[in-house]
């Protein structure tokens, strides 16, 4: 139950999350598998444990860990347009007229239609932790759309959320510019061997590096002709390593070996009891990491009238 990615949300105004009152709002909105004429469905699941008795919203100390599913059909674009034109010549050959645009959109919705019972279907997951203390939703995604897709239907569950994606004061590309320019990141914060260098023109170029020395003068040439990173690798204390990116996106999170091994001893012998551990160490770790973080790409930006 560790996160792999991260996408911070700070909330607005004072939401009284409660664990027994989110499970009633989330069992109203289910995760379901797609009907034969469905292209999607999109719903709540049980985060952990599994069978239709597990619960929808999992607390531990007042983290709540909530997850969402996804089903859609797999439909090809070049199979529909194969058909279509398929379709289209035939009448065209058969009644001698041209199809025009209205009935060529028809005949496609009809295509589609006859092909989704058979279109095989792609499941996805996503999961996101409310922390009411800090005032923060986490949802384990580097995609918006799919974070946002989690968002507005827990929002269509519950009523309100009053959420936005969290700033900070300085663009973090220029404080990690910094960091690699004096080689000296902020305290408890370490850079690694990889990083993003992007011309700030328009039309200027992109250096990826990985495994490399950030040292070296090599990269910082780079950064004396103007370009600025973008992406960088860091470590934060002795616990985790992740990459930064310019949008806030916390990308390959990774927590060391020690508080795996912690979470561990901590979880017993069942799998549950595993992942609740780890779940909690986790959300306790963020609660140092993500404040610490945010101090060091410039304290947070909070927009006037909040």
């Amino acid at each position: 139950m560790w996160f792999r990615n991260l996408l911070v949300y700070r909330l607005t105004q004072n939401v009284p999350f409660d664990a027994e009152t989110l499970e009633a709002a989330l069992a109203a909105k289910p995760a379901r598998p797609c009907a034969s004429q469905e292209l999607s469905t999109y719903g709540f699941v049980a985060p952990l444990g599994k069978g239709t008795d597990a619960p929808l919203v999992h607390a531990s100390q007042g983290f709540l860990l909530i997850a969402t599913r996804k089903e859609e059909r797999i439909l090809p674009g070049s199979v529909v347009k194969d058909a279509l034109k398929e379709k289209v010549d035939e009448i065209e050959n058969e009644q001698m007229r041209k199809v025009y645009k209205k009935e060529r959109e028809q005949l496609k919705d009809d295509i589609i239609q006859a092909f989704l019972p058979r279109a095989f279907i792609r499941k996805s997951g996503t999961f996101a932790a409310i922390a009411p203390s800090l005032g923060l939703i986490l949802v384990d995604s580097s995609s918006p759309k799919r974070a946002e897709d989690l968002l507005s239907t827990l929002r269509e569950a519950i009523g309100s959320l009053p959420v936005r994606p969290l700033t900070v004061k300085i663009a973090p590309p220029a404080t990690m510019t910094e960091w690699v320019k004096t080689q000296k990141a902020a305290e408890d914060f370490y850079v690694l061997d990889e990083c993003e260098l992007r011309d700030t023109h328009e039309d200027g170029g992109v250096v990826r590096c990985k495994r490399q020395d950030l040292t070296s003068d090599e990269i910082q040439q780079h950064l004396e002709v103007g370009k600025q990173v973008t992406q960088l690798a860091l470590a934060w204390q002795d616990k985790l390593s992740f990459v930064l990116d310019d949008k806030m996106v916390i990308k390959r999170l990774r927590f060391e070996e020690m508080l795996q091994e912690k979470a561990e001893q901590d979880g017993g012998d069942d799998d549950l009891g595993q992942q609740d551990a780890s779940f909690l160490l986790m959300m306790l770790t963020f609660g140092e990491f993500l404040p610490a973080l945010f101090e060091a790409l410039g304290g947070e930006e909070i927009p006037q009238g909040i």
